[in-house]
């Protein structure tokens, strides 16, 4: 008799945890929204990464452990990750020193989590949680002055995403070990002899596998929080209009297909919030950076549409934030062209979804000076969405 496996879905904690994120995308678009500096768009970057970095530390924990997930380190991060949003309003002055000390309580008690007494579970497809080297800069940072501050908040960053892909599990397994052994406490000495004179070796350290189901369902719940960041932006950008226009009602609509478009791409038709990939054609590895950039894109065009929409009264669209929500748009495309291909689609709508991804949002962006909001947004919906009509069509027309 076979038994039906039962498939796995999000528990009420993980549920609970994931509302940090919604307060989390909340604050960091603000850095986005009204803003039109170089220094700004780094600052966004940088904030964005440290604190989907936290975030994903333990959704790889609660992914890995299940129902045998500890609650109290989860709410724990919860609270540093509720410190880190806060911050960003203040980003800028004493509250970097707060955002920065939460992040390195966050990835330390993630990194705790998975270490035992006597041994350690690895997570191989993502080494990040792990390591330690990635942290030093940013509690170097305590202590530096902006701008150099961020500096080392970036390179710490860019340590992590080294070790991504350049970290081996074999590789990750002899240094945790290596660690446990050398800690120098008292007692872990003592029950290492005791094991040592019973001639008995300590518990080895094992390998820990990401449940891709269920790790592809927490990714497109945070994908989901991020659009509705931008539902959200546009909410609340109508309630501080007094008046309310035609050109202000097609924009919004506009605005709304937008999104509804790139959520059509990202789960309707992709995997884990990521356009137009199929589950079993990347590994976490490259799986989670692909993630951390189309959130990261959804994010800043959230936000940047809530300049759009305050653009109807006046009838045209800012230079940067025309160039910001058009480089989203063909960005967004260059990801599905490419994840379309990887997961077996035809070359030829590849090359058209690209091609109408790239030259609608250049043409608007060089062009686009006499163009009102609502049709700006038309346009691209009309980008974003080739992609998913080509799909649809390459699908029909296999044998």
């Amino acid at each position: 008799m076979n038994e039906k496996t039962e498939e796995r879905h999000a528990s009420w904690l993980e549920l609970f945890f994931d509302l940090v994120a919604v307060a989390g995308v909340a604050q960091l678009a603000h850095l986005v929204h009204g803003s039109s500096s170089w220094g700004g768009a780094g600052l966004y970057v940088v904030c964005f990464l440290a604190f989907w970095t936290a975030w994903m530390c333990f959704t790889v924990y609660g992914n890995v452990t299940g129902d045998a997930a500890h609650t109290l380190p989860v709410l724990l991060a919860m609270a540093g990750l509720v410190f880190m949003a806060a911050s960003v309003s203040g980003i800028r002055g004493e509250h970097a020193v707060v955002f920065a000390g939460a992040y390195v309580g966050v990835r330390g008690l993630a990194s705790r989590m998975w270490e035992g007494r006597r041994g350690a579970r690895v997570i191989a497809e993502w080494p990040v949680v792990h390591a330690g080297m990635g942290v030093i800069p940013w509690i170097v940072s305590i202590w530096v002055d902006s701008p150099w501050r961020y500096g080392l908040w970036a390179l710490g960053l860019a340590l992590d995403l080294v070790i991504t892909f350049a970290v081996s599990g074999e590789r990750l397994t002899t240094s945790i070990t290596a660690k446990l052994v050398l800690r120098g406490q008292r007692a872990e000495r003592a029950a290492f002899a005791r094991l040592a004179r019973r001639d008995e070796r300590p518990e080895q350290t094992a390998f820990a596998r990401l449940d891709l189901a269920h790790f592809g369902e927490r990714l497109g719940l945070f994908t989901i929080i991020v659009l509705g960041e931008g539902v959200l932006t546009i909410t609340e950008t109508m309630t501080e209009i007094p008046e309310w226009s035609r050109s202000l009602y097609w924009t919004a609509i506009a605005a709304l297909a937008l999104l509804a478009t790139l959520w059509g791409g990202a789960l309707h038709r992709g995997f884990a919030g990521i356009p137009h990939l199929s589950p079993d054609k990347v590994g976490p590895r490259v799986l989670l950076p692909l993630h951390c950039l189309v959130a990261g894109l959804l994010a800043v065009l959230a936000g940047g549409l809530g300049d759009v929409v305050e653009a109807a009264e006046h009838g045209q669209v800012e230079v940067a934030t025309r160039w910001l929500l058009c480089g989203c748009v063909a960005a967004f495309a260059v990801i599905g062209s490419v994840c379309g291909l990887v997961s077996g689609h035809r070359p030829r709508w590849a090359f058209v979804a690209l091609a109408a991804g790239l030259v609608i949002p250049l043409a608007l962006g060089f062009f686009g000076d006499s163009v009102t909001p609502a049709r700006f947004l038309w346009l691209l919906v009309v980008a974003a969405g080739a992609s998913a009509a080509g799909s649809v069509l390459a699908r029909r027309r296999r044998p």
